[in-house]
């Protein structure tokens, strides 16, 4: 009876010593303030990289003249894989940071926003083209990497190149009940280096930070707050605290028989 009493209380002390911890959340944006009518923060926009791929298409007066008038300053279009669609062809942006265009040869356009691209090839087109009224300048590469503590990680590509840091996190089915709002990571390839940021998603000080609008090849990386590697380990403790009251239990009952 002793023994048996014995092992009860050996099993009880594992199993408090083993109890599930307090859950901890972190809302976005505690404590936030109501901040309407104040200015805006101003957020710079992508910039042209090496190894970007940019869609530019040109448009011109002639145009409603002469549909051919702005054929050899664009690429064609490809048809798509379904219901007669077309995608766009795009421009590699080399080591270099220049482009081949047609007609106009090597451009160098690193460095450069969307719009300023714009206007650079309006400049360069308006002696060649009849009345160049436009250059509509995308990014076909604008995409985002989102990994770690999120429902649906991956790679996403947008289809424009204002994308904030919330988006991103929404588009991967947001933050698990395993991750770390307050310590949210962003990796990014600036002028050959690689730096890293920090943000916190649950401070307003989250719209003044530099990454709080995502570039084009972004990582974000959501740490874990330990908790799923907590319940792994209390899931395994579990299943030995099984195998040895298993193991006491038929000690004891040979015991008990003998005696």
């Amino acid at each position: 009876m002793r023994f048996s009493s014995t092992i009860g209380v050996f099993i009880a002390v594992i199993i408090a010593s083993c109890s599930v911890q307090k859950k901890t959340s972190y809302n976005y944006f505690q404590n936030a303030k109501d901040t309407t009518g104040k200015q805006m923060v101003n957020f710079p926009s992508p910039v042209v990289r090496k190894g970007d791929v940019l869609s530019i298409k040109v448009f011109s007066k002639a145009n409603g003249l002469n549909q051919l008038a702005d054929a050899p300053y664009n690429l064609p279009q490809v048809s798509g894989t379904s219901g007669g669609s077309t995608n766009d062809v795009g421009f590699l942006v080399d080591r270099f940071g220049d482009i081949i265009y047609p007609q106009l040869g090597s451009l160098h356009l690193e460095g450069l926003t969307r719009e300023q691209v714009a206007e650079f090839m309006k400049s360069r087109l308006d002696t060649l083209l009849k009345e160049p009224v436009g250059v509509l300048v995308r990014f076909l590469n604008f995409r985002v990497s989102i990994l770690g503590e999120v429902r649906s990680p991956g790679t996403f590509t947008f289809p424009t190149e204002r994308v904030t840091i919330l988006e991103a996190i929404g588009i991967s089915g947001d933050i698990s009940d395993y991750g770390i709002k307050n310590r949210v990571m962003v990796i990014r390839e600036n002028e050959g280096h690689v730096e890293r940021g920090m943000i916190d998603l649950t401070s307003d000080s989250l719209f003044t930070s530099p990454y709080y609008r995502l570039q084009q090849n972004d990582v974000v990386i959501v740490e874990s707050n330990g908790r799923r590697l907590r319940q792994l380990d209390r899931s395994e403790t579990a299943q030995q605290i099984g195998l040895a009251t298993s193991i006491v239990t038929g000690i004891a009952l040979i015991l008990n028989f003998i005696k």
